[in-house]
């Protein structure tokens, strides 16, 4: 009777997974390179752990989705369920495209969708819907601006570069990504942080606008000349209205996609002027107060002091040099140790730069440290400025004169022999001479320990050797240490750059995959969604922990050109370790 309830039972149970489905439906198999295509994952039961296909990969990008939906009804006393996942693509290059299979967890087993492929050619001219076109253009609403502070400057004088995105009020902007990174040759730049995009109101072309910034740099010219600022480009993705309306008579949004480029700028650089300027001119271009501060003046024998030359104010600090004091050859001075105390907002660096010097004096006296000049290029009056600082007198109370010591030395040159005799007397009055046995070498216990200690070594040779030749054979085990340690590495690496973005995500995707590498025994070139899932499957991983992994490795790429806040970084950054201590401890 046992036999045959588990026999109804393993009937049952196969026949509920044989009435399961899931699969991936299509609107169309053949499309333009300009046309959507709209891809829904569908199943008749209700399922957890949805993993979608890497569309990326396969060669399309998503546009819209994923969008959920769920259907239940019953009809004749039979219920039937339907769910759904629902994205929108657009093909990223011509040819016949795979997409991959997707995952989902039902009743506790792992169902996948078949791959689908879809034959794209080239763009054809779609058939336009006076309803469903865009009202407005996102080419006449979308303006990316470069807001140079000063298109003229001095050489070396600071000039502020703002990155503004401008849209009109209908348009909505979803996601951006950098093409063109601006480069600044022949400049000294410094980018300063945006923590937060916050959208602002403005006025642009006569009319108002939203605009965020972007970018704030600023930049100290390094020639004279003209000067190019390559442009910044960005790919936008936006929503614009179209002519039709919902049931409250709003305007239906549609997404599109906007390229912008803030241009090239050209900034003529003008020489700063050769007349009055001062042979000792080092380059400080900016407004600056110059000191230069003993710790001491009076010190005794062996003591020093410590000679503070600062220079402190607003300008090119740290792109000149210092003036270096002149001592008298009695003071030994040292070389000194810099110190930079510098912030750069957008008007440019403020603050205090010094070089501390060590001085100890070799003699007793009194000695004189020349005045020192310092000049800068005052960007208020366009005209050089010279502060000179006042003179210092070391007053060192005791020790020997400089007459005494050359007198020392005279005398001890004239009297060189004589000492050299009265030397030799005394140790030959105080020397006895005395009889030494000593014992011969060989035949003692030092002889036979160095004459067997060679052949003693052998075996631990031959031992080690051999360790060293299986460790150099195990090319496998190599590699999973090394991958281990990159894993830490950059995992370490990624904590580094948590208050920077683009770094930070570099770092963690490469110490994930080195975990695996790791771990599974994967090579880069191998790792695939799918192949990862499944090896981590058969290691006894839990399908939410792969799933955890596969998502944010996937999003590593996009989070890097995506706004994001340092709260969402740590959270990525906590979610790693998470994530790796789990697999550490399911896979076997």
């Amino acid at each position: 009777m046992k036999k045959v309830i588990v026999l109804l039972l393993l009937l049952f149970e196969t026949t509920l997974m044989a009435q399961v489905q899931f699969e991936a439906k299509v609107s169309k198999n053949t499309l333009g390179l300009n046309e959507r295509l709209r891809i829904e994952f569908t199943m008749n039961a209700d399922g957890d752990n949805f993993i979608p296909p890497n569309f990326e990969q396969s060669g399309f990008k998503v546009v819209g989705g994923p969008s959920q939906s769920v259907s239940q009804s019953w009809i004749n006393g039979k219920s039937s369920f339907n769910k759904s996942y629902i994205y929108i693509l657009l093909p990223t290059q011509k040819g016949t495209l795979t997409i991959k299979q997707a995952a989902i967890e039902i009743n506790g087993q792992i169902y996948k969708t078949m791959p689908v492929k879809i034959n794209v050619t080239n763009a054809i001219e779609l058939p336009k819907d006076p309803n469903e076109m865009p009202a407005i253009s996102a080419d006449d609403n979308i303006y990316l601006v470069a807001d140079i502070s000063k298109s003229n400057p001095y050489l070396n004088e600071p000039i502020t570069v703002v990155y503004k995105l401008y849209f009109s009020y209908n348009i909505g902007i979803s996601n951006w990504r950098e093409l063109n990174k601006p480069k600044y040759n022949d400049f000294w730049s410094q980018n300063i942080d945006i923590k937060q995009l916050v959208a602002q109101e403005g006025m642009f072309k006569g009319e108002r606008y939203r605009y965020v910034v972007l970018r704030k740099t600023v930049l100290y010219p390094q020639k004279s000349g003209k000067l190019e600022i390559e442009p910044l480009s960005l790919d936008i993705d936006c929503q614009v209205p179209t002519n039709r309306r919902n049931f409250w008579g709003q305007a239906v949004m549609t997404e599109d996609n906007k390229r912008v480029s803030a241009g090239s700028k050209v900034i003529t650089v003008k020489p700063l002027p050769e007349s009055g300027k001062p042979e000792d001119f080092s380059g400080a271009v900016g407004r600056f107060d110059f000191k230069v501060i003993p710790s001491k003046t009076v010190l005794k024998n062996g003591e020093s002091l410590d000679l503070n030359v600062s220079v402190t104010g607003t300008g090119n600090l740290k792109l000149f040099t210092l003036p270096k004091p002149v001592l008298p050859a009695a003071l030994e001075m040292y070389d000194p140790v810099h110190d930079e105390n510098v912030s750069t907002p957008l008007t440019g660096m403020t603050g205090k730069i010094s070089d501390k010097y060590t001085i100890i004096p070799q003699y007793k006296g009194n000695y004189q440290i020349k005045p020192l000049r310092f000049t800068y290029f005052d960007l208020s009056s366009n005209s050089y400025k010279t502060i000179t600082s006042q003179p210092i007198t070391i007053n060192v109370m005791d020790g020997p004169s400089v007459a005494s010591s050359e007198k020392a030395t005279s005398n001890a040159v004239s009297k060189n022999k004589v000492e050299v005799t009265k030397t030799f007397a005394y140790n030959k009055q105080k020397t006895t001479l005395q009889p030494i046995e000593k014992e011969d070498f060989i035949g003692s216990g030092l002889f036979y320990s160095l004459v067997f200690l060679p052949f003693l070594a052998i075996p631990f040779l031959i031992i080690g050797k051999r360790r060293k030749e299986a460790s150099d054979n195990d090319v496998f085990g190599n590699k999973i240490k090394k991958s281990n340690a990159l894993a830490k590495k950059y995992l370490s690496e990624a904590k580094k750059h948590l208050g920077n973005k683009e770094p930070f995500y570099i770092a963690l995707e490469k110490a994930m995959h080195n975990f695996l590498k790791a771990k599974i025994h994967i090579e880069t070139s191998e790792m695939s969604k799918e192949k990862i899932s499944e090896i981590l499957q058969a290691r006894n991983a839990q399908l939410d922990t792969i799933s955890e992994f596969i998502t944010l490795t996937e999003n590593c790429e996009f989070a890097r050109y995506a706004p994001s806040s340092e709260t969402a970084i740590q959270q990525d950054f906590d979610k790693a370790v998470a994530i790796i201590s789990a697999l550490e401890k399911q896979i076997k």
